[in-house]
């Protein structure tokens, strides 16, 4: 269901007639956007929309983060370099000592940063490559209902199967087991990899990596449980391999940790980070290595634009909310609203279905219905100001994700909106 552009008052006409059919958000958006603040969107008709989608999670800090702008514009006054490959650069020395002293160095974490290119799917990439060059293996196992990238690496580790046809991806040397939890319900998927792994004549062989998101957002909004995070280390640690976390879309906070990996105590020995690591919705791609693990010689795996300078200098920027209590405690306040919103709606909805943690939340529709009802859902809400997507396997889960510094005002406004398109639609 999508909104006719005469509807909007907004010319879209250049694009349908110039861009390629294979443009997504804008058939479910149909206005076009001209300037952005916080947790605001404007139209160029001048009307104001209230953003919980952040660019899928590119833009925890919202929109234009004043105090990430007034970096850029002093960098960029300052004549600093745009464009530096891998070279040394001060811009490159200052994020990676932010990343250090703000992030790593609290958490207890020891990694190398490896700068890998513009996107999430490039660090899930270098992270493939290097955990089958670490072990001498070929086979990774990942998940059903898994997303972890769009280039042939990393959709090869993605369990859509929309997707995966899409790219010409088959399964050679990557094996799927359910996750924790999804649409058919819980599975032993560690038991059943324990006993893949030990059977000599299962027909799989100990893996290089398992490769895991401890929330899986497109699959539906499924939070794995600490203690099954926790086993899922074990395993990969009784059999030599690697454990790959994707930290792409949950990373940067989006949890209430700076990592969805932390409440369960884990020391992956890869991370993926992307998305919101560039501050601004800058592209910027890290995997983060367990320094015995960097076995790497000299330009095995490059990017022309892996060194982006402007990415540097707003992650730096956005890291310094992470100094101190004041931003975490602001973002799990805004977190039990969400999660206040959630109870609500299962209460007055047996059928329904209601996932998330931190400020992530997944309103399932699938056994209330489904598809449809959700992309109403989604309608009524963008009719009302509101731009937020779905995901799941059809496309039946509401996917919540505002802004973390989203002002209390504004977050109740748009729950408010949301609420009102459930209970109504």
């Amino acid at each position: 269901m999508t909104l006719s552009p005469a509807t909007t008052g907004t010319n879209v006409s250049t694009f349908e007639e110039n861009e390629s059919e294979v443009r997504l958000y804008c058939r479910k958006f149909p206005v076009v956007f001209e300037r952005a603040d916080g947790a605001h969107l404007y139209a160029e008709d001048g009307r104001d929309y209230l953003d919980f989608f952040c660019g899928a999670g590119a833009l925890n800090y919202g929109h234009n983060p004043p105090w990430i702008i007034d970096d850029l514009r002093a960098y960029l006054d300052e004549g600093g370099i745009l464009h530096g490959l891998d070279m040394y650069t001060v811009a490159k020395r200052r994020f990676i000592e932010a990343f250090r002293e703000t992030v790593l160095i609290p958490r207890g974490l020891r990694y190398k940063l490896q700068f890998c290119g513009p996107t999430g799917t490039d660090a899930v990439e270098a992270a493939l490559k290097l955990a089958r060059r670490a072990t001498g293996r070929r086979t990774v196992v990942s998940f059903g209902g898994a997303f972890h990238g769009m280039s042939r690496g990393s959709l090869g580790v993605t369990g859509s199967r929309r997707a995966r046809t899409a790219g010409g991806i088959s399964a050679n040397e990557v094996v799927f087991v359910p996750y924790e939890d999804g649409p058919a319900g819980s599975f032993d998927s560690i038991g059943y990899l324990r006993r893949l792994f030990a059977d000599s004549s299962s027909g799989v062989e100990p893996p290089a990596a398992v490769i895991v998101e401890a929330i899986q957002v497109e699959g539906g909004i499924y939070p794995a449980s600490e203690g099954w995070l926790r086993g899922l280390q074990e395993l990969t640690r009784t059999y030599g391999a690697l454990l790959i976390c994707d930290e792409i879309q949950i990373g940067c906070g989006r949890t209430g940790d700076f990592f969805g990996f932390e409440a369960a105590g884990l020391e992956p020995d890869v991370v993926t980070l992307s998305k919101s690591i560039g501050g601004a919705g800058l592209p910027l791609s890290l995997a983060l290595i367990r320094p015995d693990l960097d076995v790497w010689n000299a330009g095995e795996h490059t990017g022309t634009f892996r060194g982006n300078q402007l990415a540097f200098v707003a992650g730096a920027a956005a890291l310094s909310v992470w100094r101190g209590d004041a931003f975490p405690a602001a973002v799990a306040e805004s977190g039990r609203l969400l999660a206040a919103l959630g109870a609500r709606l299962q209460a007055a909805d047996a059928a329904l279905r209601v996932r998330g943690r931190g400020m992530l939340l997944g309103i399932d529709l699938g056994r209330s219905g489904g598809p449809e009802r959700a992309a109403a859902i989604q309608q009524r809400c963008f009719a009302d100001g509101l731009v937020l997507e779905l995901c799941g396997r059809d496309d039946e889960v509401v996917k919540v994700m505002p802004p973390l510094t989203i002002a209390a005002s504004d977050l109740e406004r748009g729950l408010a909106v949301l609420e009102t398109a459930v209970r109504t639609t």
